[in-house]
């Protein structure tokens, strides 16, 4: 997979360095497994405060860390309790991490932001564009430092192989609209 250009001429990020740097966030669903420790090993959902709880060591802030971060610290936690904690952290689902597609689409809504997802893929995800769909003039919207980035995505160029470099890897919470 190449990487892919903004319109200020930004490299985006490649799916290997986005799937290896996940960050944790509000509603992920990771599994927490201590071995010979099956009190202490669970399913849990990060809160909206971005913590997690867990029996004899209470809360435990989740978000911003990545899953060997939180395993790091739950490790230092577990020493006070248990000699010699070994402790695996698996992310299970992302809930955190969505985008959002609006217009002329088959099915518009919120979806789930994969690592290394493309436009053309979350298009495929939304059901393909609609009968009317303006396949031309399709932009993402994305909010970066505060600020609002806008990006030209042209369907009938990239499906023919063309200006390739326009099919950008998602970041959470972009909007794409197909007018």
């Amino acid at each position: 997979v190449s990487c892919g250009h903004n319109e200020a001429g930004k490299k985006s990020e490649t799916p290997k360095a986005v799937a290896s740097s996940y960050i944790i966030g509000p509603q992920d669903l990771i599994e927490i497994m201590v071995w010979r420790e099956p009190e202490l090993s669970r399913q849990v959902m990060v809160r909206p405060d971005g913590k997690i709880s867990l029996p004899l060591i209470d809360d435990i802030e989740a978000e911003g860390l990545t899953t060997l971060g939180l395993k790091s610290v739950l490790t230092e936690r577990l020493k006070q309790i248990i000699d010699d904690p070994e402790v695996t952290v698996t992310l299970l689902e992302s809930r955190s991490k969505k985008f959002y597609i609006i217009g002329n689409v088959t099915r518009p809504g919120t979806y789930p932001l994969i690592p290394g997802m493309t436009i053309l893929q979350a298009l495929s995800v939304a059901g393909g564009l609609g009968q009317w769909a303006d396949e031309d003039s399709i932009r993402i919207i994305r909010i970066s430092d505060g600020k609002e980035e806008l990006f030209k995505f042209d369907y009938g160029e990239t499906i023919k192989g063309k200006r390739l470099e326009q099919n950008i890897l998602l970041m959470p919470n972009d909007t794409i609209v197909v007018p």
